[in-house]
């Protein structure tokens, strides 16, 4: 059995969205300054580096991250690789099949696949993302999940209305963010993304895996 972490590493040099908090992870407690144990402190935004969002992120008084349905955050998915033209993603990209959880690998990966040295240099504001139709496409074809390889499943420059956010969490699909799919090839995977259980929260970051099916 083979599993693939496709959890970005947050660090204080993980690109966030602009106008988003910034990552800040230091030391609170210090065993070598004469403390008992290492506690570190962590202030970031919830929708930092690999994270869900719940339907309170886009919705007004919509159910928080903590009432997400665990069955769409763990089971069989289906990883696509997809080179749109552009910066959107097509209906035309996802092939015909049966999977319920969907996980778009697109030229956004490179970024992730940097050395250490090179990695995260600041945000990419022309990555790929999911297209309106696409996401009526989902909607329609019952898709309980899915995940893109950069921050956002919609465009930088959307419209304020931000409407394919709302017509995901509006259908009840659950969105995941900020994978890391540079080494993982096209093809059936389980898939375990659980995000942190904050209260009410809008997002929360998440670790999440692929594990091999067996042929």
């Amino acid at each position: 059995m083979r599993i693939h972490d496709i959890s970005i590493t947050v660090t204080e040099s993980t690109p966030t969205w602009p106008g988003d908090p910034p990552v800040s992870l230091r030391r609170a407690h210090s065993i070598s300054e004469g403390d008992a144990a290492n506690v570190s402190r962590l202030e970031a935004g919830v929708h930092t580096g690999t994270h869900i969002d719940a339907p309170a992120h886009f919705i007004e008084g919509a159910r928080g991250i903590d009432s997400l349905p665990l069955e769409a955050l763990a089971g069989p998915c289906l990883v696509v690789a997809a080179d749109p033209p552009g910066t959107t993603l097509r209906p035309q990209d996802l092939p015909a099949t049966d999977a319920i959880r969907i996980l778009f690998k697109t030229r956004n990966s490179r970024h992730w696949a940097a050395a250490p040295g090179e990695l995260q240099k600041g945000f990419d504001e022309d990555f790929v993302a999911i297209g309106l139709e696409l996401a009526k496409d989902l909607i329609r074809r019952g898709i309980q999940l899915v995940g893109v390889d950069y921050l956002s499943v919609e465009e930088f420059r959307a419209p304020f209305e931000h409407p394919v956010h709302r017509a995901l969490l509006e259908a009840g699909i659950v969105i995941l963010e900020g994978c890391d799919l540079s080494a993982v090839e096209p093809g059936e995977y389980h898939l375990y993304a659980l995000p942190v259980k904050l209260g009410g929260s809008d997002g929360a970051p998440a670790r999440a895996i692929l594990i091999e099916t067996e042929p």
